[in-house]
């Protein structure tokens, strides 16, 4: 059984994390077989949504633009679904959920999720970019940071660049919402903050945890996936 289990993780290990993105705050991270999703979009948002199976769900804020938990429940396959502040072992997947507090007391759940070695943080629908102490430190060393932009309901651009950088992740992906064009549009503001402006959107990120060894908030501009 030890030597069964030593080869799983040694396959495991072997195997290429791939990270999508589909739109608002809804990252899907897939390894080998294994789903897990971020935010995925209700039916009844504003924008269009996509339809996958994923073994965990998590919800940052109970809105159709988060919490679309329908949509990632496809077919046999039932998702585990987080959906507030807490610690979390799923399956090897091991999730802690922060809470934030925004204007007006609308409380965003920022996770902090170790798949496969690998620490994924999803800011959620943060509105505010002063992190309590506490908050930053219990998050610990961010290898990929999911950051929303655009003000509104979630930080501007500027402070979202900000923020992101002082929580020195090995790579930064804004979530941009899908739209990429636009002089003066806020994914354009973020990544002239860094002198990135002709950075050009990736169809999916493919990543090992050896591959973050050598990056310093290396920002990943990822396209939006529609069906």
């Amino acid at each position: 059984m030890a030597r069964s289990i030593a080869f799983q993780a040694k396959l495991c290990y072997s195997l290429n994390m791939i990270i999508s993105y589909h739109g608002l705050g809804c990252i899907k991270a897939q390894l080998g077989d294994k789903v897990i999703a971020f935010n995925p979009i209700s039916k009844e948002a504003s924008q269009k949504y996509n339809r996958f199976g994923s073994d965990i769900a998590m919800i940052s804020l109970n809105h159709p633009d988060y919490n679309g938990v329908e949509n990632v429940w496809h077919g046999d396959k039932a998702p585990f679904i987080v959906d507030g502040p807490g610690e979390y072992e799923v399956g090897g997947v091991y999730i802690k959920g922060v809470p934030t507090e925004g204007d007006g007391g609308v409380v965003n759940t920022v996770y902090s999720v170790l798949f496969d070695d690998i620490n994924l943080c999803h800011l959620g629908a943060l509105s505010v970019s002063n992190l309590k102490p506490e908050v930053v430190e219990s998050l610990g060393e961010i290898d990929i940071l999911f950051v929303p932009i655009g003000g509104g309901a979630v930080l501007e651009a500027e402070e979202a660049y900000k923020l992101s950088t002082s929580l020195e992740p090995k790579i930064i992906v804004p979530l941009h919402n899908g739209k990429l064009n636009g002089k003066g549009s806020p994914i354009n503001i973020f990544l002239e903050e860094e002198g990135e402006e002709g950075l050009k959107p990736l169809d999916k990120l493919t990543i090992k945890k050896k591959d973050l060894t050598d990056k310093e908030a290396e920002i990943v501009l990822l396209a939006y996936e529609s069906s």
